[in-house]
C-alpha cells in the first residue's frame, strides 16, 4: 500500500501537460491546451488540459481527472499503478505500507494460485502437442473439428487434460505445488469417502480463462465423449482468483481492437471467440460460460460504451439475446443486436466468413435493440390484443431500465413508432415503472418533461407567481439531476468558504460545507446520482473529523466516478461566474458571499422539497395499490399528513427566502 506521503510527492512532482505529452500531441490555447481526445474518435478538438487546476476534461464523450487519472483510463490500469508510472516519470521512490501478516499470508497464497495455474496451463498445452492421446483426441479436435490454426492454438493457450485420473494432480505434486492450492483453484477434487485426489478436467480439451491484464484465473474444459450422463463443460470453481461474474473470457486479447474500434461483439462461448479472433475480427468477448452479469458490463465499459451482442439466428439464440439486454441498458451503455442467418452460430459463421464479410454483415444487419425487440416480440404476439399488450409492457421494462433521461426519450420515441401508438401513454408507463420498480423520485417530472418535449413541442407555460423564483441557476421546475448537481456544486467548489446569513435582523455568520452537510444529514437523505452521493459521503466523513475537503482532493480521488464528476463541476466553475448567473436572473449582488447566501439555502431548500415530493408519490401509488391491508392504509395516510405539512413548511421558508 501506497503511504499518503508519497502520494502526496507525486501530485505535487506531476505537471499534467507533461504526463499527457507522453501520450497525445498537446497545443496551447490561451491559458490551457487541447487536443483531439484519445478515449474516443473525433476530428475537431473537445480535450483540455488546464495546467493551473491541473486538470483535463473531454467536453466530447465527458471523460475527466488529473495526471494520475489520466494514466489509469489511457492504460487501464489500477490506481497504485498509475501512481508508480508517474512516479517513476518524475524519479519518486515509491514507498509502501508494510502489509500485515493477515495481508501477506493472503498474497502470498494468491500469487501461489496464479503460480499453479500457470504451471498447469503450460502442462495442458505440452500435453496436447507432446502426447499420443493430446495430438490424437486434442489436437484432432482442434484443428479439424473447429479449423484452428497453430497460431491461434498457441495465442489462446488450448491445451488437453490427461485422461488418467490422477495423472496431471501427481506430476503438480511432483513438481512441489501444494494440495492445497490445487484444491482451492479447482484443477484437482478430493473423494470424501477415501480423500483420494483426482483431476477435475480428466480427457477435456481445456480453455485458458485469462483475467484483463493477462493472467490465468480459471480454466474451461470441453468433454469429448457423446455420453449425456457426462457435463459437457467443466469450469474452475470460484476462488481466492476468480469470480465468474467478474471475469470476460477474451477481454485480454480484445481489449486492444476494443478500444480502436469503439465497440465490442458479445458472443456465448469460447469458440465462438477464438473463431472470431482467427477470422480477423479481436473485437470479440464472451460471458466466460455464465449468464451476462452486471460486474462483466462494467468491466466492458472501462474500454467501450458500445456492445453489439451477436447469437445464433435460431428462436432459442434470438431469446437468448434478450436476457443480458436490460442489464447493459442499466449500466448506460449502448446495445445493438445482430442476429446471423439461421444455419450459423458465431463460431461457425467465422469459419465460412472473411474478416471483411463479417465486419460487414455486423455493419448490415445490427440493429438497435427497440426495433430489434419490438420487431420479434410483435410477431410472436401477431394480432392479440392481450399478447400485444404484454409485449408493450416487455418493451416499458426496458425502456425504463436506461439510466440517461435522454435516451430515454428517444427511445420512446421510437417505440411508439414502432407501435403505432401514443408517446403520451408509453412516457407514462415509463415513468410508473422507473417509479415504482426502480424507485425513482423523478418519475412524475420525468412525465411533464417528455409530454412537453414530445407531446406539445413547445415548454409548458408557468404560473406567472412562479416567475422570476430562481434558486442560483436553478428554477422551480428544474429536476432533481439538475438540483443535486448545483448542491454538489456548491459543496466542492465553495465548500470551505463562509457567508452571512439573513434571519430576519439577524446575521448568521455560515461555513457553506457545514451549513449542507448538517441540512442532508439531520433528514438522513442521500443523492439519487451515485458520483454526487459519493461525493457528499467523502465530505461528511471529512466534516465529522473537523475538516473541508479541498476540490483538488476529489478531483484527484481514486473512484473515477469521484474524480470525474469534481472535474466537471470544476470546469463549470471557469465556464460560469456565479455574479453572472444571479445577475442574469435579475437578482442583483455584488459579492461572492452575498450569491452564498442566497443560492445555498434555497438550493438545499428546494433539493429538501423535490425528495419530500418523491416520498409521497411513492405513498400515493402504494396506497392505489389492491393488495394492502386497512392498518397498511391508515399507516401511509398519516405518513402523508405528516410529508404534506414538512412540505408546506418548505415550501415558507424557500418562499421567505425569494423575497
Amino acid at each position: 500500500m501506497i503511504d499518503r506521503d508519497t502520494i502526496d510527492r507525486i501530485y505535487a512532482a506531476a505537471d499534467i501537460v507533461e504526463v499527457i505529452n507522453d501520450y497525445v500531441t498537446l497545443k496551447r490555447k490561451g491559458v490551457n491546451y487541447q487536443a483531439c481526445c484519445p478515449f474516443h474518435n473525433e476530428k475537431t478538438p473537445s480535450f483540455v488540459v488546464s495546467p493551473s487546476k491541473g486538470l483535463y476534461k473531454c467536453f466530447g464523450c465527458g471523460k475527466g481527472g488529473n495526471a494520475v487519472s489520466f494514466v489509469m483510463e489511457h492504460e487501464n490500469i489500477t490506481y497504485p499503478e498509475a501512481l508508480k508510472i508517474v512516479a517513476k516519470k518524475y524519479g519518486i521512490e515509491v514507498k509502501e505500507k508494510e502489509e500485515s501478516e493477515e495481508d501477506k499470508i493472503r498474497n502470498n497464497n494468491r500469487e501461489s494460485m496464479f503460480m499453479l495455474n500457470s504451471w498447469a496451463s503450460e502442462y495442458f498445452v505440452n500435453t496436447l502437442h507432446n502426447t499420443d492421446e493430446g495430438i490424437s483426441v486434442g489436437l484432432s479436435y482442434f484443428r479439424q473439428a473447429r479449423g484452428f490454426s497453430e497460431s491461434t492454438i498457441k495465442k489462446f493457450g488450448l491445451g488437453f487434460c490427461p485422461s488418467w485420473g490422477d495423472k496431471m494432480t501427481q506430476d503438480a505434486l511432483r513438481a512441489g505445488y501444494k494440495e492445497e492450492f490445487l484444491l482451492s483453484t479447482g484443477l484437482t477434487l478430493k473423494r470424501e469417502e477415501d480423500g483420494r485426489l483426482y483431476d477435475r478436467f480428466r480427457e477435456r480439451v481445456m480453455f485458458p480463462v485469462h483475467n484483463v491484464s493477462g493472467r490465468i484465473v480459471a480454466f474451461g474444459g470441453r468433454t469429448l465423449r457423446t455420453d449425456k450422463k457426462v457435463a459437457k463443460y467443466q469450469n474452475s470453481p470460484e476462488s481466492e482468483i476468480y469470480s465468474k461474474k467478474n471475469e470476460i473470457y477474451g477481454l485480454f486479447f480484445a481489449k486492444k481492437a476494443i478500444q480502436q474500434q469503439n465497440y465490442a461483439i458479445m458472443v456465448e462461448g469460447y469458440t465462438d471467440v477464438i473463431s472470431m479472433h482467427q477470422s480477423g475480427v479481436e473485437n470479440v468477448v464472451a460471458s466466460s460460460g455464465t449468464s451476462l452479469t452486471t460486474e462483466q458490463i462494467r468491466l466492458l465499459a472501462r474500454f467501450t460504451k458500445n456492445i453489439t451482442v451477436m447469437y445464433d439466428g435460431d428462436s432459442a439464440g434470438q431469446k437468448a439475446s434478450l436476457r443480458g439486454i436490460d442489464m447493459i441498458l442499466k449500466e448506460g451503455l449502448n446495445v445493438r443486436v445482430v442476429l446471423l442467418p439461421v444455419e450459423h452460430d458465431p463460431d461457425s459463421f467465422a469459419r465460412s466468413h472473411s474478416a471483411e464479410e463479417v465486419r460487414s454483415y455486423v455493419a448490415q444487419n445490427s440493429q438497435d435493440f427497440i426495433s430489434y425487440k419490438a420487431k420479434l416480440l410483435l410477431a410472436d404476439a401477431g394480432d392479440d390484443p392481450i399478447k400485444r399488450s404484454e409485449v408493450i409492457k416487455d418493451m416499458v421494462q426496458s425502456i425504463a431500465e436506461i439510466p440517461d433521461s435522454i435516451q430515454r426519450s428517444l427511445f420512446v420515441k421510437e417505440c411508439a413508432q414502432l407501435m403505432s401508438m401514443s408517446e403520451n401513454i408509453l412516457v407514462t408507463e415509463v415513468a410508473k415503472h422507473r417509479a415504482n420498480s426502480l424507485g425513482d423520485r423523478e418519475a412524475s417530472e420525468f412525465i411533464q418533461r417528455e409530454s412537453r418535449r414530445y407531446w406539445k413541442g413547445r415548454e409548458e407555460a408557468k404560473p406567472e407567481s412562479e416567475e422570476g423564483e430562481h434558486f442560483g441557476h436553478l428554477t422551480i421546475g428544474s429536476s432533481l439531476e439538475t438540483i443535486e448537481r448545483e448542491l454538489i456544486y456548491y459543496l466542492v467548489v465553495h465548500g470551505s468558504k463562509n457567508y452571512e446569513f439573513r434571519e430576519g435582523r439577524k446575521i448568521v455568520p455560515l461555513n457553506v460545507a457545514d451549513t449542507i452537510i448538517d441540512e442532508i444529514a439531520v433528514d438522513d437523505i442521500h443523492f439519487n446520482n451515485r458520483a454526487y452521493d459519493k461525493i457528499y459521503a467523502l465530505c461528511r466523513t471529512a466534516h465529522e473529523a473537523g475538516r473541508v475537503v479541498m476540490p483538488d482532493e476529489l478531483a484527484s480521488h481514486s473512484d473515477i466516478e469521484v474524480c470525474d464528476a469534481a472535474t466537471d463541476l470544476l470546469f463549470i466553475d471557469d465556464q460560469y461566474a456565479m455574479s453572472e448567473i444571479w445577475t442574469k436572473k435579475d437578482v442583483h449582488t455584488t459579492t461572492e458571499s452575498e450569491v452564498l447566501a442566497k443560492g445555498v439555502p434555497k438550493a438545499i431548500q428546494l433539493f429538501k422539497t423535490k425528495v419530500v415530493t418523491g416520498m409521497i408519490a411513492q405513498l400515493q401509488a402504494r396506497l392505489a395499490s389492491e393488495d394492502i391491508s386497512e392498518d397498511e392504509q391508515l399507516e401511509i395516510a398519516a405518513e402523508m399528513v405528516r410529508l404534506n405539512r414538512l412540505k408546506v413548511m418548505l415550501a415558507r421558508k424557500t418562499n421567505r427566502q425569494t423575497i
